[in-house]
């Protein structure tokens, strides 16, 4: 069965990764038989309302759509208009903030790193007295890694050496949420990245950094394919179900002898640097599932 489908990737960002992520999605989805329409998130109107306005006209909605942007709140009205959103609102919502990814992998019993989350200032800078930097220096040690809530690519994520550093990076980062966590040591400049779609690993790689202790790919580090093990798998796909996630990309820490640890959990991960580097286009399987989805949903 074919479908009607509408990509949405977000019109502000200016990187030519954005549309890229959005033409992978379209090639796949057009060999499946699908019809498909690529927007911008800023043609279509978020009217809290019944009918669904692009470019300023009344529009029929789509059978489904794959939303490779952020923006919640239109994501949010898609579903209330009864149009099917992959990845949906609230997987988005708890992927784009990392404290509500941390609290939903330990709720669901996977391993993360030692976290704590910073109070919540309204937007004031923060003022941590000396009890809770004592408690947190002596809870996590040094180095240390501090995490703001929202940031892509290992960007807003800063490894913290001693004391000093500690109050200067906390002053710095103002009143934005954040939260500070333990290092793993034992995984500095080095991680997995798995692609999960429904219940599978459809593509691993192991990416690699002589210089920064984010193995990022964005940052300078270099990837090669990866055959994860059955613990391996087995973790990134609880992580991606333990967020709702249809498809996610899993990024997995090597903790004390080997054991993986889940650093995140991206909702809308890309995909060119693991084809590039697998020869595995997963956006073939994640239309796949999406057809499964909408199959057993039509029946």
């Amino acid at each position: 069965m074919s479908y009607s489908c509408w990509i949405i990737y977000n019109g502000y960002l200016q990187s030519n990764k954005f549309i890229d992520f959005a033409n992978m999605f379209d090639h796949a989805a057009n060999t499946a038989g699908d019809n498909t329409t690529i927007y911008r998130n800023d043609e279509i109107m978020t009217l809290i309302a019944n009918n669904l306005i692009v470019n300023g006209k009344q529009v029929q909605r789509p059978d489904y759509v794959i939303f490779t942007d952020k923006d919640i709140y239109l994501a949010k009205q898609l579903e209330i208009l009864h149009i099917p959103v992959f990845n949906c609102s609230a997987t988005i919502e708890i992927s784009d903030d990392k404290i509500k990814t941390y609290q939903a992998l330990k709720f669901a019993n996977i391993p993360i790193p030692e976290t704590i989350v910073a109070p919540k200032t309204y937007g004031l800078p923060i003022h941590l007295d000396n009890s809770y930097i004592k408690y947190v220096m002596d809870t996590l040690g040094f180095p240390l890694v501090i995490k703001e809530t929202f940031g892509s690519f290992g960007e807003q994520v800063y490894l913290i050496e001693n004391e000093a550093a500690l109050y200067k990076k906390i002053g710095e980062i103002g009143g934005k949420p954040f939260m500070f966590q333990k290092f793993i040591n034992t995984s500095y400049g080095v991680d997995l990245r798995l692609q999960v779609v429904g219940n599978e690993v459809v593509a691993s790689m192991k990416r690699v950094a002589e210089n920064d202790f984010r193995a990022n790919v964005t940052n300078g580090g270099k990837m090669m394919a990866y055959i994860p093990n059955d613990e391996e798998r087995r973790i990134a796909i609880q992580a991606s179900n333990a967020i709702g996630a249809h498809f996610s990309g899993v990024d997995l820490l090597f903790g004390k002898d080997g054991k993986p640890i889940v650093c995140e959990v991206n909702s809308n991960a890309h995909i060119r640097n693991l084809y590039d580097c697998t020869g595995v286009d997963a956006s073939h399987a994640i239309i796949e599932h999406i057809h499964r989805v909408l199959n057993s949903t039509n029946k």
